[in-house]
């Protein structure tokens, strides 16, 4: 007997453990990458290669991870969530599992970069869409939750591997970390997609009939998506801005003055703002008479202006406090984006959205990073890094306005969308029928 269609999310029930299981995978993959420098040091004594060698196999994971969410996308349409999700588990756990044997930097960006990076896409982008499906009035504080999980893991993980390596090796603590990944197959075994109604009474020609599957497997009408694609942009120039400021913290407060601890101290307090700034930021999005996309271009705007007042903390308590505003501000912004995405393009195209949007975001966080070494290599100073940053950051929330509908006309437009019934993306969530 056929599980009942249902017309609208429930908001609840075991959508609950799929927002668990997004929080673990959150928590085991992009937790594990943020804390994966503990073994930085390990494999440059090691294999006896420089930092920048050895800091492409981060960049690799990051990299291939983003680049093939289309992929993952795609075959989480055609065949079903879970299974993807599991094969992306057993690939993330068997990647740091090989890497634990690794005779060469070239093994590590092979078994980490490109199983542990493939692996992560795989799960990734079926449970975030998974979440989307099952929430609608909680959708920004479910969100939240999930990606809570990077937070809490990369406060965790960084002492715990350290201790492994010490205790361990670094290939034993390898091994260690492979059977935390593997956890991720559990998480995918969680995946339970909601049942829906689906027209197959098309007629169109073979060939025709392969290229639309093949299109809608990749969301690729979202290309001529006015909206979607005015999002991505922003969403560009947004992660480019989020990602310099992790890269150049630690580095800036040496610079200042500070001592290796008091700089070290900074990235925890970005850490801990960071999972009370998305827990609240959800509660906010859900309670506030506002529409997501509100909510999303007045988090960025303020995480702007804290990286342009950055270069200011001439003292450790304002440096402090700064760090801990930055943390609490830029937490927000990712599972904002992820909520308002979802009244852009809607429940049936949510799939592909997380996949292409993925993809053109990728090369904004490959572009950050570098950007601001050469800011920095060209001024002499990590204070122009934070003003690139706050800048670029302020640009991607403004490019937010040139949504369609951004600033509707009608008195009850500014209600929240996610409350409304059959909504539209940008006014009302009304974009999405509107491509061009």
């Amino acid at each position: 007997m056929n599980p009942p269609v249902r017309s609208e999310p429930p908001d609840g029930g075991w959508g609950w453990m799929i927002a668990l299981a997004a929080f673990l995978q959150t928590a085991l993959v992009f937790g594990v990458i943020r804390s994966f420098g503990v073994f930085f040091v390990e494999f440059t004594v090691h294999f006896e290669q420089p930092s920048t060698a050895v800091s492409w196999i981060s960049s690799v994971t990051v990299a291939v991870l983003m680049f093939t969410s289309p992929l993952s996308s795609a075959l989480g349409a055609q065949y079903g969530e879970r299974p993807v999700g599991v094969v992306g588990g057993l690939l993330s756990g068997l990647g740091l599992f090989l890497a634990s044997f690794a005779t060469s930097l070239a093994q590590l960006y092979l078994f980490i970069g490109l199983f542990t990076g493939v692996g992560g896409a795989l799960i990734f982008s079926p449970s975030l869409a998974l979440v989307a499906q099952y929430f609608q009035r909680r959708r920004a504080l479910a969100n939240a939750l999930v990606f809570s999980g990077t937070g809490i893991s990369a406060l965790a993980f960084s002492p715990l591997f350290q201790f492994l390596v010490d205790s361990y090796g670094w290939r034993g603590a390898l091994l260690i970390v492979s059977g935390m990944a593997f956890h991720l197959v559990a998480c995918g075994a969680l995946l339970r997609p909601l049942p829906s109604a689906k027209n197959n009474s098309s007629v169109a020609p073979e060939w025709e009939s392969q290229w639309s599957r093949l299109a809608s497997l990749f969301g690729l009408s979202l290309l001529h998506h006015r909206a979607f694609m005015t999002f991505c942009g922003s969403g560009v120039l947004i992660t480019a801005g989020y990602f310099m400021p992790f890269v150049h913290l630690v580095p800036y407060a040496r610079e200042t003055g500070f001592d290796e601890y008091q700089a070290a101290f900074l990235l925890s307090a970005v850490g801990i703002a960071d999972i009370a700034g998305r827990l609240i930021a959800g509660w906010l999005a859900d309670c506030a008479p506002l529409r997501l996309v509100y909510h999303l271009t007045l988090w960025t705007l303020l995480t702007g202006i804290v990286l342009l007042m950055m270069p200011l903390g001439h003292t450790y308590t304002l440096m402090v406090a700064l760090s801990i505003g930055y943390g609490f501000l830029a937490s927000a912004i990712i599972p904002l984006k992820f909520s308002t995405l979802m009244d852009i393009v809607g429940t049936e195209q949510i799939m592909g959205a997380i996949g292409l949007i993925h993809l053109m975001e990728s090369f904004g966080a490959l572009a950050g990073p570098p950007l601001s070494g050469w800011i920095r290599d060209a001024t002499g100073s990590y204070r122009a890094s934070f003003l690139a940053a706050g800048a670029i950051l302020i640009a991607g929330a403004l490019a937010l306005v040139a949504l369609p509908n951004y600033l509707p006309s009608l008195p009850t437009a500014s209600l929240k969308q996610s409350k409304e019934p059959n909504p539209s993306p940008t006014e009302d969530r009304g974009c999405r029928a509107e491509q061009s």
